[in-house]
């Protein structure tokens, strides 16, 4: 067999693995083998991960962490920068505008596997209550972790910290581990993939090694080829890996953008924020010290104006957003004030910008399917949703998580783990979940795109009623926290 790249970190320790500097000059050194010494006939590996984002990086990691699965192969194709030098992360630096709130499920999913107190060690911000309102001023609701018996309802991070304590976690966790297993990240594109025939009578022509029959096989931008048992599609929404299998996808283009971005307090928010408005809703998300996040959803030609503005106009806009703008306070229930849940807040006040105001479109997307022969798609390869409720990556960390549970199940009883029928368990679960959640932000999003009465009385009535009722409010709480399946009294 060729030489292959090893993530191994060989010799004595001359340093503690959080020591994340030295490991990844260590990495360059080996990613600069992978291009020197690519081979032309191929690597075999039991995994390849296509994508090495936060959810793929997640599935190595999952992957490295589990007894049964920890000393598979595992080749990792993305051609990030960041997987090559690192994420420079410093402390003095403002938020980055793209961040993910993460629910408890997906935190203990990353205490599991090691890679939360690499998140810890840089800037994040856990939040215990949420207030939700709608424009109309005639319903708002109120969220505390208490009223669930917890202490957070949720952690604001940013994505590039996200991705930095998965790489480090993974990295520590090959560098621990007692066996010869391979983990490779290759910097390339996927450019093809095929089904090596099963059969020993093949003709003349097949180049491939008897022991790479029936693998899939993987050609990359860089000329290298490799085979894998399992392709892991983790590469986004315009994923080639799903393309590549020959699956489908449905789905629709919102006609609505999101503007994210960086804003300053002159108090520390400690709270979640969102507010429904005509076009689409607002968010405020902690994100430490006195910094928030702003998502704010919108019709395209707005988004455009608003990148535009002066940072003052903007600054004032998203106040009147999140304040009197579009609508009064809310005050009254249709029952009465609320007390027990407590009075309605206003949101801090923002007094600067301080990043660049980015813009996206939204749009929603489902995979017809997870899975094909030696195939499986998790994240935004297999669904895409409206980050109204900001489950998007969760739901992605949930994938990773179930798939890495059905590969140790196969492992343990000696299945070929890229068999169809092993990979339809993990379909099974997370498709029915992942509807489940898709249907509900799809619902919220065309409920609100409508300024109509007796609808907006019905949508107050859904707030208060969330507010009022104490086993309501419980289960919305467990369902968005990610510590039920299915919503509504499951």
């Amino acid at each position: 067999m060729p030489p292959t790249v090893l993530l191994i970190f060989g010799g004595k320790c001359c340093c503690k693995y959080s020591q994340n500097d030295i490991l990844i000059s260590l990495l360059l050194q080996q990613f600069q083998q992978s291009k020197t010494n690519g081979s032309t006939n191929g690597d075999q590996y039991d995994i390849a991960i296509v994508g090495g984002g936060m959810v793929g990086m997640a599935m190595a990691c999952s992957l490295a962490s589990m007894p049964l699965t920890k000393q598979l192969s595992i080749a990792i194709i993305d051609r990030n920068p960041a997987l090559k030098s690192g994420t420079s992360i410093k402390k003095v630096d403002f938020p980055d505008p793209r961040v993910s709130t993460v629910t408890p499920a997906s935190i203990s999913f990353f205490k599991d596997i090691g890679a939360w107190d690499y998140v810890q060690q840089h800037r994040h911000a856990y939040f215990d209550k949420m207030q939700v309102w709608d424009y109309t001023g005639l319903g708002y609701t109120k969220y505390h972790a208490r009223d669930v018996s917890k202490e957070l309802l949720g952690c604001v991070v940013e994505n590039k910290v996200l991705h930095s304590s998965l790489f480090s976690c993974l990295q520590g966790l090959i560098f621990y581990q007692k066996n010869d297993c391979r983990k490779t990240i290759h910097p390339a594109n996927l450019t093809s993939m095929s089904l090596q025939p099963s059969s020993s009578s093949v003709g003349m022509a097949d180049s491939s090694s008897p022991s790479s029959k029936g693998l899939a096989k993987l050609e990359l931008s860089d000329g290298s080829r490799l085979y894998a048992k399992l392709v892991v599609g983790a590469d986004g929404s315009k994923s080639e890996v799903r393309n590549l299998a020959g699956i489908k996808e449905s789905g629709q283009k919102y006609s609505q953008n999101a503007i994210i971005c960086t804003v300053e307090h002159i108090v520390e928010n400690r709270c979640a924020w969102q507010r429904f408005l005509p076009t689409g809703p607002i968010a405020l998300l902690p994100i430490g010290e006195k910094y928030s996040n702003i998502v704010w959803t919108m019709d395209p030609k707005e988004s455009l104006e608003r990148k535009l503005i002066s940072e003052d106009d903007f600054v004032k806009a998203v106040n009147g957003a999140l304040d009197y703008g579009y609508g009064p306070h809310p005050k009254s229930s249709l029952f009465g004030e609320f007390s027990a849940s407590g009075c309605f807040e206003v949101p801090p006040k923002v007094v600067k910008l301080v990043s660049e105001r980015m813009v996206f479109p939204l749009s929603i997307m489902h995979a017809d399917a997870y899975v094909a022969k030696r195939v499986a798609l998790i994240g935004d390869a297999a669904h895409t949703v409206h980050p109204l409720a900001g489950q998007g990556v969760n739901l992605g960390f949930g994938d990773a998580f179930a798939l890495s549970k059905v590969i140790a199940d196969g492992v343990a009883v000696g299945s070929d783990i890229g068999e169809v029928t092993l990979l339809k368990k993990f379909e099974v679960e997370r498709r029915v979940a992942n509807s489940t959640m898709m249907t509900i932000l799809d619902g919220f999003q065309k409920a609100y795109t409508v300024d109509f009465g007796p609808l907006n009385i019905l949508r107050a009535a859904a707030f208060n009623a969330a507010n009022l009722i104490p086993p309501l409010k419980r289960n919305i709480i467990s369902y968005a926290s990610g510590e039920m399946r299915f919503p509504l009294f499951a």
